[in-house]
């Protein structure tokens, strides 16, 4: 771990030289690929030349070569074989997307990833116990990829990909049982690792906020308890990414009521693995440059253009919103992730998620992220001493001589004694760190105070599970530009 540790300062120091390395390394190796030869790899010799022969991508223009790969063609994106396929819970589209993961992939991003988490872990706590019990993991599932003929692939959440090619080792340090982590059924998967994990001296646990939460309470419910720690007594860390810790931070303090517990971003996707916070009492991450990953990053206002510039690393700013791109080692060119990201830190390169490209509110120039949001809920929560499950926000359209805004669907673990109180907190920090929100709802011009509906606990729960959205990388989409989410979710209270 130590050499690790000097490994990664070195990157730290160096990142245009690692970088630099990264991507003469992934166009060497596919230069014999169909799309390495379609774009001519062999005579690229520079970034630039790059950035002007290979066009952005999304995921709908990367599909068709997907599409072939399930289908059990190779050496298409990237010249090793392709046996595994991410499915990612499609919250950029309407249906689920499938990312190539390739054995480089696995060992040189996933794995190093998780191995770093720890090895960072430890440098910040050197005194730790977390060795001394398991790791409790909450993922997904995996399935038989039923597109390709011969059915030697598979596809499944990006967590149950990585659980089923662990080496034996890691599979001795964790719990529950393999059978019951990648069980598929998210309802019986909860109360089997409830009961079969309550027994075991869990010191760490890994996995996304929301699904987590029904864990830990299942386990407390279970075992008569008050709290997790009269169960779980040498908890000490809970490493989390997919969506931002802030909403449930209250929630878990209630669960895990111990100021030594430690709570570690990460910022790892179907995609490949990003970012890990290295720092006691920072949320920032460090980018991690040496992952077979090489980076790029288009200034949000430049996405609607019909060629954006993307910006390599050496280029960027601080503090602006990027959308990412990244060229990987499992054949994924110039691909825009969906994530935006901000940077804290250029020496060494920080990052923060900020959210989504099609995850925001701008039915009236209002440009709401979902990092405006997340804070703001977060501050409404703190001023009134409310604690939330779960949130989304959508558009009213203007109509008739009304004016438009927003509408918010809450679900609350401890309601605010006045929802027009909490309201007003949530309206007054979005204009305050929000200049097109605050021009829009000045003298109520464009934008009147936000509508909260609060919902009763479990109704995002059962939203999800209508939209067979349960459990694995799934997670709640927090702010649509369109009506969508909010209308299906009335819809569905109005039926009730």
């Amino acid at each position: 771990m130590k050499k690790r540790i000097h490994q990664i300062e070195l990157f730290m120091k160096y990142p245009h030289e690692v970088q630099d390395e990264i991507f003469r390394k992934l166009i060497q190796t596919a230069r014999y690929t169909e799309f390495g030869e379609q774009y001519d790899f062999a005579s690229i010799q520079s970034y630039e030349q790059f950035r002007e022969r290979v066009p952005i991508h999304t995921y709908e223009d990367l599909f068709p070569s997907i599409e072939r790969l399930m289908r059990g063609e190779q050496n298409i994106l990237w010249p090793t074989e392709i046996k595994w396929f991410s499915k990612s819970s499609g919250t950029t589209n309407a249906r689920s997307k499938f990312i190539p993961v390739s054995q480089e992939a696995l060992e040189d991003c996933h794995f190093k990833g998780g191995k770093d988490l720890i090895s960072i872990y430890v440098n910040n706590f050197p005194n730790t116990t977390l060795f001394d019990g398991k790791g409790l993991a909450v993922g997904g599932s995996h399935q038989i990829n039923d597109f390709d003929p011969s059915a030697t692939s598979y596809y499944g959440d990006v967590s149950a990909v990585i659980m089923q090619n662990l080496p034996q080792w890691a599979q001795f340090i964790r719990t529950p049982s393999l059978e019951t982590a990648l069980m598929g059924n998210w309802e019986e998967k909860i109360e089997k690792m409830a009961r079969e994990t309550a027994r075991d001296n869990v010191t760490n646990i890994a996995g996304v906020p929301t699904w987590t939460l029904l864990l830990i309470q299942r386990v407390v419910e279970l075992e008569g308890k008050n709290n997790i720690l009269e169960v779980w007594p040498n908890l000490e860390a809970f490493f989390h990414g997919a969506v931002s810790f802030t909403p449930y931070r209250a929630l878990f303090k209630t669960l895990i009521p111990f100021d030594r517990m430690n709570y570690w971003e990460i910022y790892n996707a179907s995609e490949g693995f990003f970012g890990i916070q290295d720092q006691r009492g920072s949320e920032e991450m460090l980018l991690m440059l040496d992952y077979g990953i090489f980076y790029e990053f288009i200034p949000v206002g430049e996405l609607d253009k019909e060629n954006p510039r993307a910006l390599q690393l050496s280029e960027v700013e601080l503090n602006t919103n990027y959308a990412m791109v990244i060229s990987t080692n499992a054949g994924l060119w110039r691909y825009n992730i969906g994530d935006t990201v901000k940077f804290t830190s250029l020496s060494p390169y920080r990052i923060k998620i900020s959210g989504r490209t099609k995850h925001f509110i701008n039915a009236f120039g209002e440009e709401l992220i979902v990092e405006n949001a997340e804070t703001a809920i977060a501050k409404a929560c703190e001023q009134t001493g409310a604690i939330i499950e779960n949130f989304t926000a959508g558009p009213i359209y203007l109509d008739h001589g009304k004016k438009g805004g927003h509408e918010w669907i809450v679900e609350f673990k401890k309601k605010p004694s006045s929802l027009e109180h909490f309201t007003k907190i949530l309206d007054k920090v979005l204009r305050e760190i929000n200049s097109d929100y605050d021009a829009k709802r000045a003298h109520d011009l464009a934008l009147i105070e936000p509508r909260i509906h609060s919902v009763d606990e479990g109704t995002f729960y059962n939203w999800m599970k209508s939209r067979g959205k349960l459990g694995g990388q799934n997670k709640v989409p927090r702010l649509s530009n369109t009506r969508e989410y909010v209308d299906d979710i009335l819809k569905m209270m109005a039926e009730a």
